[in-house]
């Protein structure tokens, strides 16, 4: 077996140990050593030029959930599958920073913050926790993860998706008939979305403007989907209340962008929900011995809808 190994994020020494105990006998090369034909090829971010070299035989593991900047990549194989990482560690990751923002927006974290930098003793009534409904955009394994968990705190979960997906506790919407009704019952919206032609720039004014006064963003999905001047425009207005912002259009987030200094903006490097090594390992590893074995596996990406 023949594999070859892309990943421009530092050391890929864990990688490499990993992929070669699970494979004693395969050959493993890492880019830009060249291997024009390996079986399987593992990679995050890869330049254009790579698949102009290289041509996979029988899959290509994109070393992330998020696969909208591999599909655009005008060289990418069009007849070899493309599997994405479903969870691999970051579910749980994504968990913590969803919850955290969406208590922060319950509890008036930012509002408190405010209050003592101007020292001021001012107690706040509490928000009805039945009406502080928690929407989901985008709900495949990473926002099905989110709802479950804040379930648990007894907020009324809403969750959005193209099709329709019914979960336990959630009060399921689809298609885009049913995203008004959705937004108007979200007092958090945590976006979980792919980046595709369909979402980018669905955060529009339009659609926060749907959001009950006061609402709070949470975007973990990809930058493209929100479309920034809006949001400032709706917040400077005081239609939303915060956002809690992990990805940008540009990133790094330059360091002239308004969200820096925005005092309802919470900005954070894309740091959500970041790829951990073993658990990745464990997965490919497993999704390639069942293809060996000539069994389906899961997380093979629709080319067509972008995920």
């Amino acid at each position: 077996m023949k594999i070859l190994l892309q990943f421009p994020r530092g050391d890929v020494g864990e990688w490499l140990l990993g992929l070669r105990a699970a494979f004693p006998g395969a050959a493993i090369a890492v880019w830009p050593d060249e291997m024009p034909t390996p079986e399987y090829a593992l990679v995050w971010n890869p330049p254009a030029e790579i698949f102009t070299v290289v041509r996979p035989v029988k899959a290509i593991f994109n070393l992330g959930a998020g696969v909208d900047r591999l599909l655009t990549l005008p060289t990418l194989p069009a007849q070899v599958p493309v599997i994405r990482l479903e969870d691999a560690g970051m579910a749980e990751q994504m968990v913590d920073y969803v919850t955290l923002a969406v208590l922060g927006a319950y509890r008036e974290s930012d509002v408190y913050a405010q209050q003592q930098r101007a020292a001021e003793w001012r107690p706040r009534p509490r928000i009805d926790k039945s009406t502080f409904g928690v929407g989901i955009l985008g709900f495949g394994v990473l926002g099905r993860a989110v709802a479950k968990a804040l379930a648990s705190f007894g907020f009324p979960i809403l969750a959005w998706s193209r099709s329709g997906k019914e979960a336990p506790e959630v009060t399921s919407f689809a298609g885009r008939a049913e995203l008004p009704g959705f937004l108007a019952r979200s007092r958090v919206l945590a976006c979980l979305l792919p980046s595709t032609p369909e979402t980018v720039g669905l955060l529009d004014r339009h659609t926060l403007e749907l959001l009950p006064r006061g609402a709070h963003l949470v975007n973990v999905a990809r930058g493209s989907i929100l479309v920034e001047e809006d949001l400032l425009l709706l917040l400077d207005r005081g239609h939303l209340g915060g956002a809690t912002l992990d990805v940008f259009r540009t990133e790094p987030l330059p360091f002239d962008h308004p969200f820096w200094h925005h005092p309802r903006i919470t900005v954070t490097p894309h740091i959500s929900a970041v790829t951990l090594v073993k658990d990745s390992i464990a997965q490919i590893v497993t999704k390639i011995r069942g293809l060996e074995r000539g069994e389906a596996v899961t997380g093979i990406v629709d080319r067509a809808r972008g995920y």
